[in-house]
């Protein structure tokens, strides 16, 4: 596996992971949860997001 197949692996788990949480909740936005500011699950997206980008280096990003 790649190193951009092993990043993009990991932002879809944590999408998947996020759009069950949202599911369960009946949201179609984390907007809507309380939880908002205090999320593990959407900080892990986040990060994920952030870490596929710049594929886990500090710095810049690849588009």
């Amino acid at each position: 596996m790649g190193d951009d197949d092993k990043w993009m692996e990991l932002l879809n788990m944590a999408l998947k992971e996020l759009e069950a949480c949202q599911e369960e909740r009946g949201f179609s936005s984390c907007y809507s949860c309380e939880k908002l500011l205090d999320c593990k699950v959407r900080e892990r997206y986040i990060n994920s997001v952030y870490t596929s980008m710049n594929r886990g280096e500090d710095g810049g990003f690849e588009f």
